[in-house]
Parts: structure tokens; C-alpha cells; sequence
């Protein structure tokens, strides 16, 4: 179902994309860093709205000249824009699975994967995920269609299409799905320091301390040359 929203804009054009200050850190604790293919299942995933005026005005918290911007900087912004979210919720690892206490008698909840997200979710956006698949899987067996990153990060798109293009909502409020995107609440507060290194076409003045000259693929490189040394 489409919900009034166009089908998603492929990538002619996809650039480097910078890393998350999470990303670099992850780097340097021995961890395995953001995957540079996700930022493309992201833009390939964006509609034509999430690179239009109907882009709700706070977006300039983040990325101050995001209207003026070429289509293919807001790409990029988007990507970075997942990323720092995925880092708040599961800190960048694809197979993270937090059950949530419930009432008794409820059935117990589950977040997963990069964003975090539900079962339910297949129903309320269209979301590519089968319960009846994985059922019989661990919780954090990453052949579960909700850990898949392509399947987690669509789906992702979707929720946040829904929010600000669909009802119109802030991209930062109470109302929203994510809780790292509920302004001044100690979640978001960890969200926020993961964008404080977005594209330099944005034109946000911060000092993140990353080179700026570094993309989540030179960040994945110097993992990989870590690992296998020379």
C-alpha cells in the first residue's frame, strides 16, 4: 500500500557517506563498524517527498541547509540520518534484540535489529518481516527477517515516511515512534551526539573531532586492514 506516498526514488547518484561518531569508536574498541551497504538500501529506500519541501522544518536541527541542498546531498544526509539512529538504539549491531517487560498477561514485546523495530510493524507499514519464519529462530540469529538490514532499514524508511510526510508530524516529537527522536528526553540525547558529524553540505557548525575527510567506507577499511594485518 502506497498510502499517497510515491514509489522509492532509486540512487543515480550515491557519495560517501560520513560516519557517526559511534562508528570511528567502534573502530577503535575493536568492534565491527556501520556497513557502508546500508547507506545505499537507505537512499535507494527514500521517496521523492523525504527529498522535498514537505520535510518538516526541524530537520534543520540537524542539517540547517537541507532545502537548499542538491537531491543528492539530502541522500546522503538521510543515510547519516539512519545511521545516528541506529547507533542510539542498538549501537550500529543488526542483530540486537531487547525483549521489554509487560503486564502480566501480555505477551512479551520485542525491539530488533538496527532500528529496533517489531512483528507488528509488517502489518502497520508494510514492513518485509515474517514472524512465522523466524519463529522457531534464536533471538539474535541474524537469518531472522527483522535482524536483516535491508529488511530493518526499509522498514525503518517507511515508519519515518509515515510520520513526517504522511501525518505531517515533526521529525522531533513526543508522537513518534522512536524514542531517541522524543526532544529533550535522555534518549534523544544520545541520538543527538551522534549527528554532530553530518554531511559538510548541511552546514552545521559542530566539532565532532572526525576527519573530515572520512566516510563510513574508510571507517569499514581500517576495520578490515585491523583484522587482517599485514
Amino acid at each position: 500500500m502506497c498510502l499517497g506516498i510515491c514509489t522509492p526514488s532509486h540512487a543515480q547518484a550515491v557519495q560517501p557517506v560520513p560516519p557517526t561518531p559511534i562508528d570511528v569508536k567502534k573502530v577503535e574498541l575493536g568492534g565491527t563498524p556501520w556497513n557502508p551497504q546500508w547507506d545505499q538500501i537507505i537512499e535507494k529506500a527514500l521517496p521523492h517527498e523525504m527529498l522535498s519541501s514537505q520535510v518538516p522544518r526541524d530537520v534543520r536541527r540537524f542539517c540547517p541547509r537541507f532545502y537548499e541542498m542538491r537531491t543528492t546531498d539530502k541522500r546522503t544526509f538521510w543515510a547519516y540520518f539512519f545511521q545516528g539512529l541506529a547507533g542510539a538504539e542498538a549501537g550500529l549491531n543488526p542483530n540486537t534484540s531487547v525483549r521489554h517487560s509487560e503486564p502480566e498477561g501480555a505477551p512479551a514485546m520485542r525491539s530488533e535489529g538496527l532500528l529496533q523495530l517489531s512483528y507488528a510493524d509488517q502489518k502497520r507499514y508494510g514492513c518485509d518481516f515474517n514472524w512465522q519464519a523466524d519463529r522457531s529462530l534464536k533471538a539474535n540469529d541474524p537469518a531472522k527477517t527483522i535482524l536483516q538490514p535491508k529488511n530493518n532499514l526499509e522498514c525503518g524508511v517507511k515508519i519515518l515516511v509515515n510520520q513526517i510526510i504522511v501525518h505531517h508530524k515533526p521529525l522531533l516529537t513526543p508522537s513518534g515512534y522512536w524514542s531517541t527522536l522524543h526532544p529533550d528526553g535522555p534518549s534523544f540525547r544520545v541520538f543527538a551526539k551522534q549527528m554532530t558529524n553530518p554531511p559538510a553540505a548541511c552546514g552545521l557548525s559542530t566539532d565532532s573531532g572526525i576527519d573530515k575527510s572520512a566516510t563510513t567506507k574508510s571507517v569499514r577499511d581500517d576495520a578490515n586492514r585491523v583484522e587482517t594485518p599485514q
